[in-house]
């Protein structure tokens, strides 16, 4: 994966896309789930009467992808992206200090999420407060 300053991850049950940006590169991945085409959660009432379980492996991956990443966001669909933050909260805590925003989005196309991440990140560098050096 290119390593880049800042990432945003779309991601759903059945694929997670990764876009690395900074001011010079973009970078990209994808991963998908072994569960692709499954439903995290069945209808109340319904005759499973279960809830299928999160693809934590896929989650894993989607992790280490970002391993590089200095800042991300999650945005996606439905309860896809809560269950990847409660994935990296509870198994890569030190990754989960790094998350800034999670969103609810429909598909997008590569170039709409990167050009959503620049727009987010240029407006959130701004506004963090960097160490000032005094001479």
């Amino acid at each position: 994966m290119t390593t880049g300053t800042h990432a945003i991850v779309w991601i759903d049950n059945s694929e997670a896309r990764i876009i690395m940006v900074d001011l010079r590169d973009t970078g990209e991945a994808v991963e998908h789930s072994q569960n692709a085409g499954r439903h995290l959660h069945s209808k109340a009432g319904s005759p499973e009467g279960n809830r299928a379980t999160a693809d934590h492996a896929f989650f894993q991956r989607v992790a280490d992808d970002l391993a590089n990443a200095k800042s991300f966001m999650v945005v996606g669909p439905a309860n896809a992206k809560t269950e990847f933050v409660k994935h990296i909260h509870r198994f890569d805590p030190h990754l989960f200090s790094r998350l800034t925003s999670v969103e609810s989005a429909d598909d997008m196309t590569d170039a709409q999420l990167a050009a959503l991440a620049r727009d987010y990140f240029v407006r959130a560098d701004r506004i963090i407060p960097h160490a000032i050096k005094i001479d």
